[in-house]
């Protein structure tokens, strides 16, 4: 069984910010495509950011010059830095391993990131 392990989920105000971390097994992580989606209440889960084992990287719209996805080689881990973050931003955020040469995908269980003042 894989296992993603997510964690910097919390509670922060408005202009705010947090890290998400999110390790996987070293396999997974060197060939899977890693990255973060959210999913707020009412709405379909959506990707926030997405970084190949190559390093290019893809944004939603909505975070583009305020998130950023990096890998951690020596960790297996990607990050996702959040910055001046706003209400909208308000979600459950799932890691996620997708591969791009099989049918294999893998979640993690979440973690809540609620921006309120």
């Amino acid at each position: 069984q894989v296992q993603l392990v997510e964690s910097g989920g919390g509670l922060v105000q408005p202009g705010g910010s947090l890290r998400l971390p999110c390790a996987a097994p070293r396999n997974i992580f060197s060939l899977f495509v890693m990255g973060w989606y959210r999913q707020a209440p009412g709405k379909q889960r959506e990707l926030v950011a997405g970084i190949a084992s190559e390093g290019t990287t893809n944004y939603a719209d909505s975070v583009k010059g305020r998130f950023t996805i990096t890998r951690d080689n020596a960790r297996n881990t990607v990050n996702l830095q959040m910055n001046s973050l706003k209400p909208e931003d308000t979600a459950v955020y799932y890691c996620n391993a997708n591969s791009r040469v099989g049918p294999m995908n893998y979640w993690g269980q979440g973690t809540q990131v609620t921006v309120s003042a």
